[in-house]
């Protein structure tokens, strides 16, 4: 089972929100759909789960359209977040779960098991109103999945989570998806989609600048990141033939090379035939990237 968008527009009177977009999921897959916020990914996600009609162009599941399929084999975590305030948490799920039509019996088994693993168990009986903030997001995410939908939409599913509360939610969704269900995420920071997904589409002002493989992005650029520890000052690198910028990060000096061809040359004048502690040269981070392809800063939400 695919999802495809095949030439998605979607219009409001004279501004283009998403504009002629295509990609394909395939099944059992992590996709990442990134870009600055109002770049169109929240619109995206709506029109997939036929909350929004497109302009132009089909969006289609098992190659059936999405308005015509059963909407319990999707599942939704939306950025704007919707549990209950006075509602316990284990009513919650039970909540969410029979209303997408799973009987109590078949819950309790999953809920019992995702509140282990989230860490919820001595919360469990508590109003959502009187949990942290990451216990509420633990709390919707749960919520979004009870169901066990095939196809699952999480919309910032980091936002305001902790390191710790960070990776329980990545191993989560690596869970999923061996146990088979498509995943479709967002996320404003860059090394949890390099670290999850399988490919991604980046969107600047509702446009594709990229759909595929995260390798084959990195690959546009070449292996033009070149961390090195070294005597030399940031004058002194910058004066290098092929260097277009030096990064102090901690415990090394990143140079950006306009071609890794030029990485040899360098090498011999930095180690100058003597031992060098550190020369590695690879390709840009996905957030380096981004920042390239959009412009200005990450900001998160």
């Amino acid at each position: 089972m695919t999802l495809q968008l095949e030439h998605v527009t979607k219009k409001y009177k004279d501004f283009t929100a998403v504009d002629n977009l295509n990609f394909t999921i395939e099944k059992g897959e992590i996709f990442g759909l990134i870009g600055q916020n109002g770049a169109g990914k929240t619109t995206t996600f709506r029109m997939i789960l036929d909350l929004q009609e497109t302009t132009a162009g089909t969006i289609t599941w098992d190659g059936k359209s999405v308005n015509a399929i059963n909407r319990d084999v999707l599942g939704y975590l939306p950025e704007e977040r919707g549990i209950f305030p006075t509602m316990k948490v284990e009513d919650q799920l039970y909540f969410f779960g029979e209303l997408r039509g799973m009987k109590k019996s078949q819950l309790k088994k999953d809920i019992d098991f995702w509140i282990s693993r989230f860490e919820l168990e001595d919360r469990r009986k508590d109003k959502a109103e009187t949990l942290s903030k990451g216990n509420q997001q633990k709390v919707q995410l749960i919520a979004s999945f009870i169901h066990k939908p095939q196809f699952l939409i999480l919309d910032e599913p980091f936002s305001g989570l902790d390191p710790v509360n960070k990776d329980l939610l990545k191993d989560a969704i690596l869970l999923l998806k061996e146990q088979g269900t498509t995943i479709l995420f967002s996320s404003h920071q860059m090394d949890n989609v390099e670290e999850l997904c399988d490919h991604l589409c980046l969107l600047k002002r509702g446009v594709s600048l990229f759909s595929g493989s995260l390798l084959d992005l990195k690959k546009q650029y070449g292996k033009t990141r070149l961390a090195v520890r070294t005597e030399w000052s940031t004058t002194q690198l910058l004066a290098l033939e092929g260097v277009k910028d030096v990064r102090e990060e901690k415990e090394q000096t990143v140079l950006i090379l306009e071609d890794e061809s030029f990485a040899q040359s360098i090498f011999e004048q930095l180690s100058n035939g003597k031992y060098i502690e550190k020369f590695s040269l690879d390709y840009l981070s996905l957030d380096e990237i981004f920042k390239d392809k959009v412009g200005g800063n990450i900001v998160e939400v």
